[in-house]
């Protein structure tokens, strides 16, 4: 999932996109046929799940570029299927360089969309279609870079492992099987979504961000039940009325500022890039003290900025009574909280609990197996080295920002197991065309020939070292 950059911003000096010449034809042609192949496969969660044959598609490619059978393992679960491709480095001692994806997609209905989600289509200088930017095109451009590495006689000192889940954007059952499996693994380079932007009027590269953070995902149901009665005898205990007493201290508590190295990172570098003086000075100076209480106050009052500060709870669906002339004998409702790195979903829970000072309310933790509490990964100056190399040759110099998101991946799940996974996708987007989850999902073509050299000088790199 992509996370914009706060706007506006405003670049200080304008980097140009660098004019390439198609040094890659083939590894180019065989990228957008993948991502076409791929797109028509309805890869969607329930009946008539696809994702085994999206794996598929992966591994007879990988097998005719050359990778043995044996390296290329599709593993059936459920209703799903996850890929693990290994090309084996020279060294069996270093520890593999991991490249992640998914092959699932978010359900799309034919009748919503201009054109069919499951045919993929090349109009304007677009591919369109579910996944064609989350992510079935920078998992089919990363495969096409992987096999024109071997093709022109790379000999990788380092394993490279190609993983891809099949319910990433669902229970992430096989994400977290993978991570498991790759446990040991030096790095894991996460290639979900565009990482950089593309400026709206211009279509010129404005910056690029590799994320390094991702906020935990968790929802807590609030409940409150009472006997009931008549409408026409009311009580002071309306499990209607105590709830949303509850909600509306919850709606208005704000949690406790506070950064890390990402995100320290990311505010110092965007405030040189923000347009607004005000936010960009709250920027700077939260970065230098998040204890800044005006830096606190320009921040919180920006949506785009106040989940990056701190923790954020939302309340999201109600739920009450049972009959319009009765009182309550039940109310719920769900509370969806995007928590910052280094805090447990229990200790978030408490401190709601407190803040609701409704001792009428119960609370529980309605989010199962499907997230995890990770930690952010380590600020690697070596590793932004390579990112940058493998960035400037590709699109030429632009700005480079570290980023914290506030969704979820399969990052977390490597993360929890203490290996660090970083978001690195080669692809750039325009915020006009995001529409990932959404209607005429779409990536520019743009991307082709750049990506391939992004993800083709990234993979020498670090498969070297």
């Amino acid at each position: 999932m992509r996370a914009s950059l706060v706007l506006p911003l405003v670049l200080l000096a304008m980097p140009t996109q660098q004019t390439l010449a198609s040094d890659h034809p083939v590894a180019e042609a065989q990228a957008l046929d993948l991502a076409k192949q791929a797109i028509a496969i309805r890869s969607v969660r329930g009946e008539d799940n696809r994702t085994g044959e999206v794996a598929m598609l992966f591994r007879d490619a990988l097998i005719k570029g050359g990778w043995k059978p044996g390296d290329v393992v599709i593993t059936p679960m459920d209703d799903t299927a996850y890929l693990i491709a290994t090309w084996p480095g020279s060294d069996p001692s270093l520890k593999p360089i991991v490249f992640s994806a998914h092959m699932d997609v978010v359900e799309a209905k034919p009748e919503d969309w201009e054109r069919d989600p499951f045919t993929p289509v090349v109009e304007n200088g677009y591919l369109f279609g579910r996944g064609a930017s989350d992510t079935k095109f920078d998992g089919a451009l990363a495969i096409a870079s992987l096999i024109e590495l071997r093709r022109h006689g790379f000999e990788p000192k380092r394993s490279i492992v190609i993983a891809y889940s099949g319910d990433e954007e669902t229970t992430m059952a096989t994400s977290k099987v993978i991570a498991a499996k790759l446990k040991d693994a030096l790095v894991v380079l996460n290639i979900d979504g565009a990482s950089g932007s593309f400026d709206d009027a211009t279509g010129k590269p404005l910056f690029w961000s590799w994320q390094g953070s991702e906020k935990s995902y968790v929802d807590y149901q609030l409940e409150v039940t009472n006997p009931g009665g008549h409408s026409s005898t009311p009580r002071d205990d309306n499990a209607i009325a105590q709830l949303s007493q509850a909600l509306l201290r919850i709606n208005t508590y704000r949690f406790k500022p506070e950064v890390n190295d990402i995100t320290r990172a990311y505010f110092t570098k965007a405030a040189l890039l923000e347009k607004n003086p005000v936010m960009a000075k709250a920027m700077h100076d939260f970065a230098a003290d998040p204890t800044d209480a005006d830096a606190i106050a320009v921040l919180r009052a920006d949506p785009y900025t106040i989940g990056k500060i701190e923790t954020t709870c939302v309340p999201t669906m109600v739920e009450g009574g049972h009959a319009q002339n009765a009182l309550p004998q039940r109310a719920t409702a769900n509370v969806n909280c995007r928590v910052f790195p280094g805090h447990s979903f229990a200790e978030i829970m408490a401190e709601l609990t407190q803040v609701a000072d409704t001792p009428q309310v119960t609370f529980s933790n309605v989010s199962g197996s499907t997230t995890t509490q990770a930690p952010a990964s380590p600020y690697n100056p070596a590793l932004v080295q390579s990112f940058e190399k493998a960035l400037f040759k590709a699109w030429g110099k632009m700005p480079v920002i570290p980023m914290q998101a506030s969704g979820a991946s399969d990052s977390m799940w490597y993360r929890t197991l203490g290996v660090p996974s970083y978001g690195a996708s080669g692809t750039f987007i325009k915020d006009a065309d995001d529409f990932a989850h959404g209607l005429n999902e779409r990536v520019s073509l743009s991307n082709i020939a750049p990506g391939i050299v992004y993800y083709d000088a990234l993979m020498r790199d670090l498969a070297s070292k």
